[in-house]
């Protein structure tokens, strides 16, 4: 298995067929179910400091962006928080629509869909490993952006740095590693899967 550090890769891969309207229905439909299970499986894992929670459910965003493009991430994601308007899905003590717009984390879970579907666009050109990367960063920071201008009015925070640090800044190491194992495992399937 070869990684390339290029922002493009010409190498074809099974893989890529995820990401394509070609892909069957049930294909398509199993890549959606299958990445907002993820989503609310890495949402059980979670640890409080403050008021938004570390938890793995960026892995399945940044993942279902890469893995189905822009259009299936965005629905999985979409699939996602519509099952916590019912179930407890959530990483929060809470769920339904109350939960969904009230809480203080609320703008990162809006976010999520948003954040899957500019990873698919970015990454659908720029495909070698750091062009996953880029794609998550940029990914990553249409998530902060909205979860910090959310958290800032929700937790009527004092100061836009109380903010940033609170909503970002802490989570900044944490969320790197997090881009750089989900762009490894993506390139590593994409190695392994590819044709020819």
């Amino acid at each position: 298995m070869s990684l390339s550090l290029s922002l493009r890769s010409s190498q074809v891969s099974a893989v890529d067929a995820l990401r394509t309207d070609s892909a069957s229905l049930t294909t398509q439909l199993v890549g959606i179910i299958g990445f907002a299970a993820l989503t609310a499986l890495g949402a059980q894992f979670k640890i409080y400091v403050w008021e938004v929670p570390f938890t793995l459910q960026t892995l399945a965003v940044y993942g279902s962006g890469l893995y189905l493009g822009w259009k299936n991430g965005l629905l999985a994601q979409a699939l996602y928080l519509m099952i916590g308007l019912f179930f407890p899905v959530y990483a929060g003590e809470g769920f339904g629509p109350a939960y969904l717009f009230g809480a203080v984390s609320a703008g990162y879970l809006l976010a999520y869909p948003l954040s899957a579907a500019a990873i698919g666009f970015m990454s659908k050109r720029f495909n070698g490993l750091s062009g996953s990367v880029l794609s998550m960063m940029a990914g990553s920071l249409v998530l902060f952006t909205f979860g910090v201008t959310w958290l800032h009015f929700a937790a009527d925070h004092t100061t836009w740095f109380e903010s940033l640090d609170k909503g970002w800044i802490r989570f900044l190491p944490v969320d790197l590693a997090k881009i750089l194992l989900v762009t490894l495992v993506y390139q590593g399937t994409r190695s392994l899967t590819k044709n020819g």
